[in-house]
């Protein structure tokens, strides 16, 4: 058996790390600082301005959607959206117990309660049966989200949640371009949230974008996120109704979101074409799967790249730190344990008067805290020759910890 680096052996990337091989991130496009110059030149910055106006239907369409709204982060369109479909306080929103703190957050920013669910062991995604179970009669909506490189349910979710009357607010961060059942993901329920801050598939730095295929709910959340302005409306005054906010975009990230659009197909092929490769050569390597969507024809946008440690696989008493820094050593330093834990344990859900709101979720507890192994989608975007040393750095440290 080879000597791992970390006893001593010689690193599969040598003086290399799998860093070394990533391309630029974000993608410079020529054409984005040609834009960003005629906008500085312009004077014109903001308030929906020209490029926004155009990227408002070409993001609307390239997620099988009619209408989009852009703002400042993804927690502001989660808010907006809630608050769209008349949300608020007494109301209870179902959340999976694996996703970024925002999910959950956003009920509470409006008064809302949220419920945290647990999800399916290969998918990581909300378990729909969890999220039936907990229906009560003050829950209004639920959020499901895409997680990593997997889509959720949406069928089977929208089944229940039709079932039931609730809301269906997808939770998009992680799936730019992503399709379920020739849908579009964004479009499955009333509303779909998308967030662009720097890590994202498409990224200004920061920024978010509500998509619906209601002209009722996409005016009420621009007008909820323009300070009451009126996008089928323009020229009257804000409505003075509505408790609204101030979560405008800027036309310097229009430009750059709208060139992104341009070139996603081809970005995301490459993406796809990695993870296949990775497939392919991670098959037979003790120890490790590889996250499963929910159906086998989805077709993912890929935020992380993510593996699931089997543990009963392992020598006893093999952790996934061991693991990581013996990749580590290998020269593979671009694995982590996700966000460390679900949300029921992070300490916002840990207080007396927030128990109620929480159950024991054992599945999302046991892949975020022993199994979850992700690297970021830049990976993806690497050559040939770095999946494949990528891959061999997997083998020798599996094979090597392998029971």
């Amino acid at each position: 058996m080879e000597k791992l680096a970390i006893d001593g052996g010689k690193p599969v990337f040598g003086t290399k790390t799998i860093r070394d091989y990533f391309p630029s991130w974000p993608i410079p496009y020529p054409e984005t600082k040609e834009k960003l110059i005629e906008i500085y030149d312009s004077g014109k910055w903001g308030m929906c301005d020209k490029y926004e106006k155009m990227l408002m239907p070409e993001f609307a369409k390239y997620q099988g959607a009619k209408y989009s709204v852009w703002m400042c982060n993804g927690t502001t369109t989660l808010e907006c959206a809630l608050l769209a479909l008349g949300i608020g306080p007494g109301d209870e929103v179902i959340v999976p117990d694996i996703t970024w703190l925002a999910t959950a957050e956003a009920p509470l920013y409006i008064g809302a309660t949220p419920v945290i669910v647990d999800v399916d062991p290969e998918t990581m995604c909300m378990d729909p049966a969890a999220f039936e179970a907990a229906i009560t009669p003050r829950t209004k909506a639920v959020i499901p989200v895409h997680i990593y490189s997997a889509l959720a349910d949406m069928p089977k979710i929208t089944a229940i949640a039709k079932k039931h009357n609730l809301f269906v607010v997808e939770d998009c961060a992680h799936a730019h371009g992503s399709r379920q059942k020739g849908i579009g993901v964004g479009s499955h329920g009333q509303i779909g949230s998308f967030s662009f801050q720097l890590s994202k598939l498409m990224t200004a730095g920061e920024g978010g974008c509500c998509v619906t295929n209601d002209e009722e709910l996409f005016d009420k959340i621009f007008r909820l996120s323009h300070i009451g302005s009126s996008q089928l409306h323009p020229g009257t005054k804000p409505d003075s109704s509505l408790l609204c906010h101030q979560y405008r975009f800027t036309d310097f990230q229009a430009a750059i979101i709208y060139d992104q659009v341009q070139h996603a197909p081809e970005v995301f092929a490459k993406r796809n074409e990695n993870l296949a490769l990775f497939s392919k050569l991670l098959k037979g390597i003790p120890g490790l799967k590889l996250q499963k969507s929910s159906y086998e024809d989805d077709e993912r946008g890929i935020y992380f790249f993510t593996m699931l440690l089997q543990p009963e696989e392992l020598h006893d008493g093999i952790t996934r730190l061991e693991v990581t820094k013996a990749l580590a050593a290998e020269g593979f330093n671009n694995l982590f344990g996700g966000w460390g834990a679900p949300l029921h344990k992070m300490t916002l859900w840990n207080v007396p008067e927030n128990k109620y709101i929480v159950k024991d979720n054992p599945v999302s507890e046991k892949l975020m805290t022993k199994q979850v192994l992700v690297g970021c989608h830049q990976m993806l975007l690497g050559s040939t020759e770095m999946v494949e040393m990528a891959v061999e750095a997997l083998r020798k440290v599996m094979t090597a910890y392998a029971g």
